[in-house]
């Protein structure tokens, strides 16, 4: 089934692991900033880097093309101040859980655990591999090694690399060798389980340039790792360099005729962290309010511009699969509950 609506023929997908949505539109906390437990010994670089008196000025610094660039040519989910709620479907609220509601448009109670097995269910990116046009044209890439399994590699026949995963598989370019050769040799926060983003991003990016995928998923995972670890400092500059990745690849696509005017950007998180208790921002779970508060980004073909949403709304995290699916002009069906898409993105 296809829509008749205008749609985009390509469509890029990222998300930044556990990225509070009160940073997104608040910008930087500094009741946070402020509590030595957690500024690395450094409020003064935090303050000059990301302060200023109002919200929008703090998110603006911290995020400058989320505010510049897309909001105004997209829209944007979430601010909670407005009333306006997006929340996960999913009891856990952590990364496993999370990632396969947003890739499966379904919030199955049995994927409980971040080492669960390959995913049971379909995803979108599955499904649109099969679609004419689309076959061999996926690929994903996260920092996190759990994305294997997420999204069921062996299964979907979709080129997942994640983790210490090298790029280029058996004929790596002479970037990619040197991606994987910095990637083996680099500092290593968090052991085996997980890369710094530079390398995923890097990998992700010329293998946009070279294999001309028509759906790429990219999730970076600092925000979280350094948010678990305490360094709010690090967690800003994380999400600081994503934004700043994300014009990077808004740039280069806005100049190469297969994507120009042809391709959505599609950015989210997981899960959120605790705030009504400070101390609990560095965690997320059931039982820490405020967890399962996320947020959406999205603009290109199809998608009505409206900015900042604020309209009082709820709506889950299930239901961006059908959204990915419906903005390439597709309806997902797989053989488990599939939500429906987020209607006001389209009219």
């Amino acid at each position: 089934m296809s829509f008749c609506q205008p749609k985009a023929e390509n469509i890029i997908i990222v998300t930044t692991d556990g990225f509070r949505w009160q940073e997104v539109f608040k910008g930087m906390d500094s009741a946070i900033a402020n509590n030595s437990q957690y500024h690395e010994g450094d409020s003064s670089y935090i303050f000059e880097k990301y302060w200023a008196a109002g919200e929008k000025e703090r998110r603006k610094k911290l995020l400058p093309f989320l505010w510049d660039k897309l909001a105004p040519n997209g829209q944007v989910y979430g601010n909670r101040s407005w009333g306006n709620k997006l929340d996960n479907a999913n009891p856990y609220w952590f990364s496993y859980p999370g990632y396969s509601e947003i890739m499966t448009g379904w919030a199955d109670d049995s994927i409980d655990r971040n080492d669960d097995p390959p995913n049971p269910n379909i995803t979108v990116l599955e499904y649109m591999n099969k679609k004419p046009g689309f076959k061999g044209r996926v690929a994903a890439f996260g920092a996190w090694d759990a994305f294997d399994s997420i999204l069921n590699e062996k299964r979907s026949g979709i080129p997942v690399v994640s983790g210490f995963n090298e790029t280029g598989s058996k004929n790596p370019s002479a970037a990619e060798k040197l991606i994987n050769s910095m990637m083996r040799d680099s500092y290593k926060p968090f052991k085996n389980e997980e890369c710094l983003d530079v390398f995923t991003h890097y990998a992700a990016m010329e293998y946009l340039k070279n294999k001309k995928p028509r759906i790429l998923y990219i999730a970076y995972g600092e925000t979280d790792e350094w948010a678990h670890a305490g360094r709010y400092r690090s967690y800003l500059d994380a999400a600081h360099q994503v934004d700043d990745w994300l014009s990077q690849i808004w740039n280069w696509i806005q100049q190469d005729p297969q994507y120009k005017n042809k391709t959505a950007l599609f950015v989210t998180t997981d899960h959120g962290r605790g705030d009504t208790v400070k101390d609990e921002w560095r965690k997320h779970n059931n039982k820490i309010t405020d967890s399962h508060e996320i947020w959406l980004a999205v603009m290109g073909p199809g998608i009505v511009k409206k900015t900042e949403m604020k309209e009082v709304m709820q709506l889950y995290q299930q239901q961006f699969a059908q959204t990915i699916a419906r903005i390439l002009g597709y309806h997902f069906t797989a053989n488990h509950p599939v939500a429906h898409e987020v209607e006001s993105i389209f009219k």
